[in-house]
């Protein structure tokens, strides 16, 4: 089950030459990947491509009249490792996953694609982001292009671009015998637009020919000798074949006036911003007519010296504009300058943050700054723009943030992972803090307030691999942690089968949701939904006892509180020695309100009996001492004050928002805190029966508050 579904737009896939195609950027490159004759499609879901894997997992039917593979691969190192197909055989493949992350992962493999080279068209679309958008370390795949020798397309954010730079990307695969990466953001999985659309192309060579008539050329094999043969193709051909494809292409784009003493040269993917920043500072239209002269690498990876060196020519100064660090266009860029002896001065990070997301009131300031420098008369139809730090000067915005607390990121309502991370707290409360080692995955959120957890995370399923090092005889075992999406990708080997395989005398906590769901809720191999594309039902613990795990426990409910800080409390007492497995199942909250939200829906409109739990805290009770918000973190869990003239404090509250799970109230028994809470059943299309029990008990509660409103001692 996906976090959304695009059953509906993947019809738009259908359209032929001459339609006029209409959607977002991850419609389009799929639609471009099938005009483009691909034969194979595989990759690993994470933002910002998870919807293009959910895309193309919905578009199954339109790939199988094609004769297109697809398969949502068990790691971006088993997509990198297909790319195989087009080492030997005149296959086109792609590949997806998200930025670095995915990229080091995958990164043996492609080193071997990159190394032995391709025949047919090998391309990696990765999802890239900076700043407060992106999930993961703020690095570039820019540096691995270099390293490996793979070219790297930066398209502009608009479909026509982003379909041009597919249909390119695999001709320059082909002409240069080079895998190319496409590197995509948020902006332009998700831009919508319109282009003119293509038949879709069945491949002209395909698998099952492959497999058929098998070929062999030793000299493609990464061994040596033919690896210092690699090294020696790629200098001498593979290189110059590119650099004439993209020069003859003409990949690389010009905008604005021809000539000017001044010019921008920036990566394709930030042209959008760019242009808005130049419509701030007065020197662009919201046509994309602009003042200045424009160079847009669509290609950020081989660079064209010529190209360069002819649009710097004759400048007073160039603004280099590249989004992170470090600086590699400008490095190299400041070196084609100085070898081709063009005195035009460069400027880049000097003026422009070093880090983070360029935005286009980043870019505007950058941009402002440069011309403040070079062309200061150009900022005379400057309009007047408020800036960020005004705004947020104002005292309207100071007040409102002197009245709204600061709030942390944290698990959704409802979230089975909740009571497993009370259930620790109240073990630290009983047992002291322990070293834990955190993974990938929603379960991460536990770093942050109200639970406070977790000290290290390295990588996806490689939490208790991250504890390895704490395997020493001590009064206290390390706890680590890790999910069921990081446990299929990596974990059961590199982390449970590690930590077997070294005695590790520590306690592994596998957090199963049944879902990726920090990916968009995908389906995976222990999924307990019935998938007729996948097989799913295999089961986390059996795979564990598999690689000789002896002791494992499974706590199949996890909002048992209780049990779950009872098990995870044996776990670190218990004198057996060697690696302790806790399985903590329950479904994702999100998933599961997708898939029965529908269902009760369509049974209240049939007119069915059906009942929708709900929990409420009286307020009578309540002392308002927030130790359950402070074990619960719920967003549905709330305070507020109370008109009763004896309680200082504002008391706990449940919103509308609460999804009945039942954590609050398990979370208050387990830690012996109070009775306020209740639960209460609302049910839809009542019987004669439900309306005769509601009116009985009516009558008996009613008569029970008024005995005990006549026993309240009253003052006249």
């Amino acid at each position: 089950m996906a976090e959304r579904s695009f059953v509906r737009e993947v019809e738009e896939l259908k359209l032929g030459e001459g339609e006029i195609f209409r959607g977002e950027g991850i419609l389009a490159i799929t639609k471009a990947l099938l005009q483009s004759g691909v034969s194979y499609v595989g990759g690993y879901q994470g933002s910002p491509i998870s919807h293009l894997m959910d895309v193309l997992a919905d578009a199954r039917g339109v790939m199988d009249e094609l004769g297109v593979h697809f398969e949502s691969s068990a790691s971006e190192a088993a997509a990198a490792a297909m790319l195989s197909a087009s080492v030997m055989y005149p296959v086109r493949g792609a590949v997806t996953w998200k930025s670095t992350a995915g990229t080091n992962v995958a990164s043996d493999a492609l080193s071997n694609l990159s190394s032995g080279g391709v025949t047919g068209g090998a391309l990696v679309i990765v999802g890239e982001d900076y700043g407060e958008g992106s999930s993961i370390m703020q690095e570039r795949t820019h540096a691995f292009a270099m390293k490996s020798q793979m070219w790297l397309l930066t398209p502009r954010p608009n479909l026509p671009s982003i379909v041009e730079a597919v249909e390119a990307g695999f001709e320059l695969s082909e002409a240069s015998n080079t895998p190319v990466i496409l590197q995509v953001g948020i902006r332009s999985c998700h831009v919508h637009g319109q282009f003119v659309a293509k038949d879709n192309k069945r491949p002209a060579f395909t698998l099952r020919q492959a497999v058929e008539n098998p070929r062999r050329d030793v000299n493609r094999i990464v061994l040596p000798p033919a690896a210092y043969i690699h090294e020696k193709e790629k200098l001498e051909s593979r290189w110059p074949k590119a650099i004439d494809f993209v020069r003859d292409r003409r990949l690389n784009e010009r905008f604005g006036p021809e000539e000017g003493r001044i010019g921008l040269i920036l990566q394709g993917g930030l042209y959008n911003g760019v242009m808005r920043a130049l419509q701030h500072l007065g020197l662009a239209d919201v046509y994309g007519a602009c003042a200045l002269p424009l160079f847009v690498l669509n290609v950020s990876y081989p660079l064209i010296d010529d190209e360069l060196v002819a649009f710097c020519a004759g400048k007073d100064a160039v603004l280099m504009i590249e989004e992170g660090q470090p600086e590699y266009i400008e490095q190299a860029l400041s070196l084609i300058l100085r070898r081709h002896d063009v005195q035009t001065k460069l400027a880049g990070k000097d003026v422009l943050p070093r880090g983070g997301e360029y935005t286009s009131q980043v870019l505007g300031r950058g941009i402002g700054a440069f011309l403040d420098k070079h062309a200061p008369e150009l900022l005379g139809n400057r309009p007047p723009v408020p800036s960020a730090d005004a705004i947020l000067a104002t005292p309207e915005v100071k007040a409102l943030a002197g009245v709204v607390p600061a709030r942390p990121a944290g698990f959704c309502v409802g979230c089975p992972e909740r009571p497993i991370f009370a259930a620790m707290k109240l073990v630290e409360k009983e047992l002291g803090p322990h070293h834990v080692s955190a993974d990938i995955g929603c379960h991460l959120f536990s770093i942050l307030p109200p639970f406070n957890i977790g000290a290290t995370t390295m990588g996806y399923g490689l939490g208790p691999a991250s504890a390895s090092a704490f395997n020493v005889e001590a009064d206290k075992r390390p706890i680590s942690i890790m999910g069921d999406g990081g446990f299929w990708h990596n974990g059961l080997n590199t982390s449970v089968g590690n930590a077997v395989f070294n005695r590790q005398d520590g306690v592994i906590m596998v957090v199963d949701n049944y879902y990726a769901a920090a990916t968009g809720g995908q389906d995976i191999l222990s999924s307990r939904a019935e998938n007729a594309e996948r097989s799913t039902n295999n089961s986390i613990v059996a795979a564990v006892k598999g690689v000789g795990a002896k002791w494992v426990r499974h706590v199949d409910r996890t909002y048992s509180v209780a049990k779950m800080r009872d098990t995870l409390k044996e776990a670190l007492t218990t004198p057996e020695k060697g690696p302790k497995v806790i399985v903590a199942s329950s479904e994702c909250s999100l998933n599961k309100q997708r898939r029965v939200k529908p269902i009760f829906a369509k049974a209240v409109k049939n007119g069915e009996r059906v009942v929708k739990e709900r929990f409420g805290v009286d307020e009578d009770v309540c002392t308002g001492d927030h130790a359950c918000i402070r074990l619960s973190g719920c967003p549905s869990l709330s305070v507020k004050h109370t008109a009763d003239p004896l309680k200082d404090d504002p008391v706990a509250a449940i919103d509308n928002g609460c999804v009945g799970c039942g954590n609050c109230g398990e979370v208050s028994e387990a830690a012996i805190l109070c009775p306020s809470f209740y639960k209460a059943d609302i049910v839809f299309n009542p019987t004669k029966t439900d309306r005769w029990l509601a009116r009985l008990r009516d009558r008996v509660i009613g008569f029970l508050q008024r005995r005990r409103d006549a026993r309240r001692v009253s003052f006249a």
